[in-house]
């Protein structure tokens, strides 16, 4: 019994027809130089521009979002370390005060004492 039931001659001539096929297949496909493919080009080419300048517009818009964002936070950082400075001022000027009426009591005191022994 036989492997194949057609002869070796007609498998080569099966081999060339498909051969012959692919390459008419190829010939005749659009050549670089054909109007179809350049416009199919250029507007592969718009595409791709256009992409890229999405891109950078997205990306120049995270940068001044996260510019926005750095400043923000400057400036809270700043109000913060203004109102700590307040808050050591007031702090010390409240510490002073209450020396100045320890200082005052305690000359009142030795007023009083002195008065006293006369």
């Amino acid at each position: 019994m036989p492997a194949f039931k057609d002869n070796f001659s007609d498998r080569l001539s099966t081999a060339a027809k498909a051969r012959q096929t692919m390459l008419e297949k190829f010939r005749s496909q659009p050549k670089p130089d054909d109007p179809a493919v350049k416009e199919r080009l250029a507007a592969q080419v718009a595409l791709a521009q256009a992409r890229e300048a999405r891109i950078a517009e997205r990306k120049a818009q995270r940068e001044a979002e996260r510019l926005a964002q750095e400043a923000e936070v400057k400036r809270l950082a700043a109000e913060a370390a203004e109102h700590a400075a307040a808050e050591r001022r007031a702090e010390g000027d409240r510490a002073l005060a209450l020396l100045a009426e320890q200082k005052a009591a305690r000359d009142a005191r030795y007023a009083a004492r002195k008065a006293r022994k006369r």
